[in-house]
């Protein structure tokens, strides 16, 4: 992922001033949006495949566990070290889900925030 300036979108959250507190917002409003976006366990090899994350990695070894919004309550509060990991996993797994959501839902138009971030301003 790349954002407007070039820089690589995982980079952006620990490089442009956002706070400790800022950095877990942004990770607990993805891992939000996957869950409305029917994440499942199931989505979590592809997700993993797409994050291009080694498997030993802490957010990918809690994704596999099971009862996934437990594990997105203990990836969003990783330590810092762990944070950018875990953006790219949690940005991965909702574009699977949604992938799967757009296509049967969605696909005439919907509310959904995360499908309207460039009209949003959001890069």
């Amino acid at each position: 992922m790349t954002g407007a300036s070039g820089t690589s979108t995982p980079v952006m959250l620990c490089d442009h001033g956002l706070t400790d507190a800022g950095q877990f917002e942004v990770l607990r409003d993805i891992a939000g949006f996957c869950i409305q976006a029917r994440a499942t366990i199931e989505d979590g090899p592809e997700s993993i495949r797409r994050a291009e994350i080694r498997p030993t990695h802490t957010p990918v070894v809690l994704i596999t566990r099971g009862r996934l919004t437990e594990q997105l309550t203990k990836i969003i509060n990783l330590p810092q070290d762990e944070r950018i990991k875990a953006f790219r996993l949690l940005v991965a797994l909702l574009g699977v889900a949604d992938e799967r959501r757009r296509a049967r839902l969605c696909a005439d138009g919907c509310g959904h925030p995360w499908h309207h971030w460039a009209t949003d301003g959001i890069p």
